[in-house]
């Protein structure tokens, strides 16, 4: 999950379905937040739990939408999706990650991204983070 412009949070989870991703969206999410997915119907329980969903449908093409005509597509999930290509650049030079140790490379890449800072210029925040 990740806010636009915001912090991400990432967790591997044992599987993909409605009673597991609850709890962490309930836990990361402020209720009443507008979320915007894919067609993923994993997706359709967010109203009931308290949050206002938007989807673009990618079987149909549908990758961005302007839902009020001023040019500008509010409505997509490029965000994430964006995050998704630069984790795994990140992890292509790591190959042969085990399943035990990728949520640690999780953790260090989601704090990275959250610092918004990279290289020599992450240290900083990093010990900022440790030394709390």
């Amino acid at each position: 999950m990740i806010q636009r412009g915001g912090a991400v949070v990432i967790r591997m989870l044992e599987n993909v379905q409605q009673k597991t991703i609850k709890p962490l969206i309930t836990g990361s999410i402020a209720k009443g937040t507008q979320i915007f997915t894919d067609e993923y119907a994993i997706y359709d329980r967010l109203p009931q739990w308290g949050y206002p969903r938007k989807s673009v449908c990618h079987g149909k093409g549908e990758y961005a939408r302007d839902e009020d005509g001023d040019g500008f597509c509010e409505v997509h999930v490029n965000t994430i999706e964006g995050f998704w290509s630069l984790l795994r650049s990140w992890l292509r030079p790591h190959r042969g990650i085990s399943q035990e140790k990728l949520p640690l490379y999780l953790g260090f890449f989601e704090c990275l991204h959250n610092i918004r800072q990279r290289g020599k210029a992450a240290l900083p925040g990093l010990l900022e983070l440790l030394l709390k």
